[in-house]
C-alpha cells in the first residue's frame, strides 16, 4: 500500500515537472479529444525505444513498420491503443482526428498468392474524423471517406470513399448511413502533429517521409 502511494505521488510530481518544460508542450496541449499524450507514453517510445521511428504517440505493445510511408494527420494516433499492428509497406494516409481502438490492424501490402516472398502493395487511405473499432482490420487498397465508423471486429476488404457511414462485418458492409449535417468538425488548436510542431512538419516530411503532407 505504501509503495503504491509513493509511486502515485512520484508520478504526479514527475508529470507536473514535465508539463512545466517547454519541450513537453505537446503533453500540455491536447491534440485529440479522446486520446491524450502522457509522459509515460513518451518515455517508453522516445527513450526506451518502443516504436521509436513513429513521429506520433503509440502504445508500447503496438507495432508499426515502414513509418517513412505513413502520413498521419493532426490529432490522429494509429496504434495509440494496445495491441495494434500498422504495416506501412504500401503506404498509409490517415486524416486528422481519426481515432483507433485496441488491436486494430492496418495492412498496406499482402503476400503474393504465388510467391510469398513478394509483397503486393496497396495504399490505404483513411479520411478525417474516422473511428476504427476494436479488433478491426483494414486491408490493402482500402479507402475510407471522412466520418467512416468501422465496427468492432470488422474486416474491411473494399473501399467506402463516400464516408459518412457505419460499416461492419466480414467482409465489411454499410450498416447505417450518417446524416452529414449532424457530423461535427472540430479543431483542437494544438501546434503539434504528434511529436512534431505543425510549422516544422513539412520540413520533417521532406527529410524523413516518402509521402507528402
Amino acid at each position: 500500500m505504501i509503495v503504491r502511494v509513493y509511486r502515485a505521488i512520484r508520478g504526479r510530481m514527475v508529470n507536473a515537472l514535465v508539463r512545466s518544460l517547454p519541450y513537453f508542450r505537446f503533453i500540455r496541449e491536447p491534440q485529440n479529444p479522446t486520446q491524450h499524450i502522457d509522459f509515460d507514453t513518451w518515455w517508453r517510445q522516445r527513450v526506451l525505444g518502443h516504436n521509436y521511428h513513429a513521429y506520433w504517440p503509440m502504445h508500447f505493445t503496438s507495432r508499426v513498420t515502414y513509418t517513412q510511408n505513413i502520413l498521419v494527420g493532426k490529432g490522429a494516433f494509429p496504434g495509440f491503443m494496445p495491441g495494434c499492428y500498422i504495416q506501412g509497406i504500401g503506404g498509409i494516409i490517415v486524416g486528422k482526428y481519426s481515432i483507433f481502438s485496441a488491436n486494430v490492424g492496418i495492412i498496406s501490402a499482402n503476400h503474393d498468392l504465388y510467391d510469398s516472398s513478394v509483397h503486393n502493395p496497396g495504399e490505404v487511405q483513411i479520411g478525417d474524423y474516422c473511428w476504427v473499432g476494436m479488433n478491426a482490420v483494414i486491408l490493402p487498397g482500402v479507402q475510407l471517406g471522412d466520418y467512416t465508423i468501422v465496427g468492432a471486429g470488422a474486416v474491411v476488404t473494399k473501399s467506402f470513399p463516400d464516408g459518412y457511414c457505419v460499416i461492419g462485418g466480414n467482409p465489411a458492409r454499410v450498416i447505417r448511413q450518417l446524416e452529414k449535417d449532424k457530423c461535427k468538425r472540430y479543431e483542437m488548436g494544438s501546434p503539434y502533429r504528434g511529436y512534431i510542431r505543425e510549422e516544422q512538419f513539412a520540413g520533417f516530411a521532406n527529410k524523413h517521409l516518402k509521402v507528402s503532407p
